[in-house]
């Protein structure tokens, strides 16, 4: 989704800024997916335009909201569900993860023609920019 990659290629110009003077990192993207269309594709090409990985793909469940309303984690709520151990399998690939980079972030032209490549966004006029569905 457009918001969760501009806030991705946001956090890898923070990195980029102090990369050097504060000795930071980009580790690699977790996608926290909400199952749209080609989801895991556009988040594997994003992690590589940036010059990382994508860590994990972390699978919707309705596991989360069920713990949430209990005040508890999925693990603690559900510890044996699939989405329990997709969170450790997330632990351990971060525990053991070796790759910290500094990000290429992209331009925000580069973040919309990759959302146009993966299918999810039309190719907008740039006269219907900040009008309603009904008017374009």
């Amino acid at each position: 989704e457009m918001m969760a990659m501009y806030a991705a290629n946001n956090i890898s110009k923070g990195i980029l800024k102090y990369a050097n003077t504060g000795g930071v990192r980009l580790a690699g993207l977790i996608c926290n997916a909400r199952m749209t269309d080609r989801e895991y594709d556009l988040a594997k090409q994003l992690a590589k335009e940036l010059g990382t990985q994508m860590i994990h793909f972390v699978p919707r469940s309705n596991h989360v909201q069920r713990a949430e309303l209990r005040r508890m984690t999925v693990v603690e709520f559900s510890p044996s569900s699939e989405q329990a151990l997709e969170y450790k399998e997330l632990a351990r690939k971060i525990i053991e993860n070796d790759l910290k980079v500094i990000p290429t972030p992209l331009e925000m032209d580069d973040l919309e023609d990759l959302l146009m490549e993966f299918g999810l966004e039309e190719d907008v006029d740039e006269d219907a920019i900040g009008q309603k569905a009904e008017e374009a």
